[in-house]
């Protein structure tokens, strides 16, 4: 099923437009009635529509959004039960979510909020349309070497603040990398869906223009490696960065015929927290080519 060649922008501004209100009306009526209503279209034809610019039908869209939404409070531990996020996803009952939840993520609900396995969740969460327009945004940029400091973090990632705090009261102390006219970079040396918590390592950095000079902080001077990367940008809070990062390996790399090289990727953070929201960040993910 194809889009009329003759009305793409229209359509396409349709069914963006329908995508975002689904996104911020998650606990709300998203049913096909409710939803043709709202884009104009007749039931009919805005139930075939959409299949064919998503890749999969209305209420399987609707429900893996849902589930994504419940898998990130579950994991979070907020004040949310497996029973509260089963109903919050439309599910009638506990049991029936959490069949759907075992089947999209590979764990169930409870296990997943002891021990949340993103890999396999990012792993397993496909959704055409969404692959489909991250990979349209990947560019491929030469990236000229840079010389920054560094203050390594060692351990859970969820005590990288902490470290990023440090580094931040080095930045003022030093008046080496002022975060107003300084890039500002973060280097994974491990992956945190695969790497025991104490075991993690995440080089937080900012750009120099001349040798680090001696501090107590423990920050030293490095270099980001020049070269071609592919880079595609990361909106939202960066504890969910993994679900930018991942379809590029698992569906655009394979069909763009580039091969990575021996260097890791890393993050140029685009905003500053706390005058840019999380959920409102800008994360460019340069991933190095050969």
């Amino acid at each position: 099923m194809q889009l009329p060649a003759n009305a793409p922008r229209t359509y396409t501004q349709r069914f963006e437009a329908i995508l975002a209100y689904i996104d911020a009306n998650l606990e709300g009526d998203l049913s096909v009635d409710a939803l043709s209503r709202i884009a104009n279209f007749s039931k009919f034809h805005f139930h075939r529509q959409f299949a064919a610019y998503v890749g999969m039908p209305v209420a399987r869209y609707v429900q893996l959004m849902r589930l994504r939404q419940a898998a990130r409070r579950l994991a979070a531990r907020e004040s949310c039960s497996v029973l509260d996020a089963a109903f919050d996803a439309g599910f009638d009952s506990p049991e029936a979510f959490s069949r759907a939840f075992k089947r999209a993520f590979g764990a169930s609900p409870s296990a997943f909020r002891q021990r949340p396995a993103w890999q396999v969740w990012r792993a397993n969460f496909v959704v055409p349309y969404l692959s489909r327009k991250l990979t349209m945004q990947v560019q491929i940029l030469d990236f000229a070497e840079t010389r920054v400091a560094a203050l390594e973090h060692c351990g859970p990632t969820g005590l990288v603040n902490e470290s990023v705090r440090k580094f931040i009261d080095w930045r003022k102390q030093s008046g080496q990398s002022p975060v107003a006219s300084s890039r500002t970079f973060g280097i994974p040396r491990s992956n945190p869906d695969t790497t025991p918590a104490e075991a993690f390592r995440f080089d937080i950095c900012g750009e120099i223009d001349e040798p680090v000079a001696p501090n107590s902080y423990n920050v030293r001077e490095l270099f980001i490696a020049g070269g071609r990367y592919a880079v595609v940008r990361h909106v939202g809070s960066t504890e969910h960065i993994g679900e930018t990062i991942y379809p590029v390996y698992r569906d655009w790399l394979p069909a763009s015929g580039e091969e990575l090289r021996d260097q890791p990727l890393f993050f140029h953070y685009l905003s500053v927290f706390p005058e840019t929201p999380h959920d409102q960040w800008q994360t460019d993910i340069y991933i190095p080519l050969a």
